[in-house]
């Protein structure tokens, strides 16, 4: 049987934040989700969003959902659409970040291999700031998403651990000043790396990964009801065991490739 991959590629992040919240969309990058514009509309009718948070836990595969669906349930519950979509080769953090956040290719933003340069391309984060948005990236030190998209007139809170990355997002929901914040957890990827996808040690990362997901849109539901929100759990790649019962990931393959994000909106309050 043919290999069988998703159809809707992870670049239609970029134009799809830039539809829901109301932004001119990039023409030259991949088209929004027409999933999520027909959610806004039933959502919000003829409004937009004001807020987007997105939350970017690495490597979780599609069929980790698909075997394991009960772990998924609470991020389910608190999301209105569960999407199989589809990353880049090489399916590795670098290509795949830089694919999302641009809207464009490997062969267009210029990360082709695991390697960590700023990005030169337009992304989702230049297209707020030229419209007057704040934007944040809470991250661990030395990963993806905290160097590939430097240089830009955004904040930047990087930290040593996931707990301070995590601790720091929620309390920039409360604090409600950025209109679009992104948050990078990589404890699942490294803990699969070393003891395998399906090990003990990288359920309780990926566990926790779900479980702060659940916590993130708790405190969006509570302390931004004046917000119309855009949120979601997007994950770069999957990832496949290898000899000797470690985990990895790079290859085109439907476990590599095919990937599960959950996306929610939420109305404001009036």
């Amino acid at each position: 049987m043919a290999d069988l991959y998703n159809s809707i590629p992870i670049s239609s992040v970029k134009n799809t934040a830039l539809s829901l919240m109301g932004l001119p969309t990039s023409p030259e990058s991949e088209s929004e989700n027409k999933v999520l514009v027909q959610l806004l509309k039933k959502k919000l009718g003829n409004e937009k969003c004001d807020r987007a948070v997105f939350y970017n836990p690495d490597a979780v595969a599609l069929w980790l959902f698909q075997k394991y669906t009960e772990k998924f349930t609470d991020a389910l519950l608190c999301s209105d659409v569960a999407l199989p979509m589809l990353s880049f080769m090489p399916s590795v953090t670098p290509v795949c970040f830089a694919s999302m956040y641009s809207g464009v290719s490997p062969d267009v933003h210029g990360i082709k291999r695991y390697e960590k340069p700023v990005l030169t391309v337009e992304t989702v984060f230049d297209c707020f700031v030229k419209q007057g948005k704040r934007a944040a990236i809470v991250s661990t030190s030395k990963d993806s998403i905290s160097l590939i998209f430097l240089e830009r007139e955004m904040d930047y809170y990087i930290y040593d651990t996931v707990d301070e990355v995590n601790e720091k997002a929620l309390s920039l929901i409360e604090e409600d000043i950025y209109d679009l914040i992104v948050i990078y957890n990589g404890n699942y990827d490294g803990t699969m790396h070393k003891f395998g996808p399906e090990a003990p040690e990288s359920f309780k990362a990926l566990e926790d990964n779900l479980a702060f997901y659940c916590k993130m849109v708790d405190e969006i539901n509570s302390k931004w009801r004046k917000h119309n929100v855009f949120y979601g759990f997007m994950t770069d790649h999957g990832c496949h065991e290898i000899d000797g019962e470690c985990g990895s990931h790079g290859l085109d393959m439907e476990e590599d490739m095919n990937v599960i994000h959950f996306y929610g909106i939420k109305k404001a309050e009036k």
